[in-house]
């Protein structure tokens, strides 16, 4: 049996075995087209199944705007209450920014009406000049420690119009420049920054 298939196929002719070929390479072509053909079909129906309708897309949007709309309304009532707190917290500063001072000075405020109190019946008018300067001592020990206030202005120092009220001027031959002949007011700096110039009478040399 084989030996007559070997035998039939060794007379076929060129031409025969190149129409076989020919043959098997269409049907090969064929099963390929069938098969694209059906992918093709299958890929239409999922997409015509997956794909929304107009309706469900105007839903969607509309649940989107929502969702932002809401977020928006959030964000502009977190920066409202944001800036109203803000507002607050700086009048509040405006308000009590000198209330630790004025707490403090309360003290002192406490012993001069004591002392007044106590010169109604007083016989000794130096015990009550002595309160008086220790009041005064403490104070200022109080607001130069805690506040940094700091008094200058001394006779003899050097004049400097940055930091002294001239409230006259007293020729004199032996100076050779500007000093503070008397001290009428001190002169105030919290810390660096001068609060109130010292007013003096100042000894200049006689031209």
């Amino acid at each position: 049996m084989d030996t007559q298939e070997n035998e039939a196929v060794e007379n076929e002719t060129p031409e025969t075995q190149n129409e076989a070929v020919e043959n098997q390479g269409a049907e090969e072509a064929a099963e390929n087209t069938a098969a694209e053909s059906t992918e093709t079909a299958e890929t239409t129906e999922t997409t015509e199944t997956t794909e929304k309708t107009p309706e469900e897309k105007i839903a969607e949007l509309e649940a989107e705007v929502a969702d932002l709309k809401d977020q928006l309304l959030r964000r502009a009532a977190d920066f409202d209450n944001y800036r109203k707190r803000m507002i607050k917290e700086k009048q509040d500063a405006y308000d009590y920014a000198n209330a630790n001072l004025l707490a403090d000075l309360l003290d002192s405020l406490d012993n001069f009406d004591r002392t007044i109190e106590a010169a109604k019946d007083a016989k000794d008018a130096k015990a009550i000049a002595d309160g008086v300067k220790m009041i005064n001592k403490n104070l200022v020990k109080m607001l130069e420690d805690k506040y940094n206030l700091e008094s200058y202005g001394k006779a003899g120092d050097d004049f400097n119009p940055e930091i002294h009220e001239a409230i006259g001027r007293m020729p004199n031959p032996k100076a050779e420049k500007e000093t503070l002949k008397e001290i009428y007011l001190k002169g105030y700096k919290l810390k660096d920054k001068v609060i109130r110039n010292a007013k003096v009478m100042v000894e200049v040399p006689e031209a």
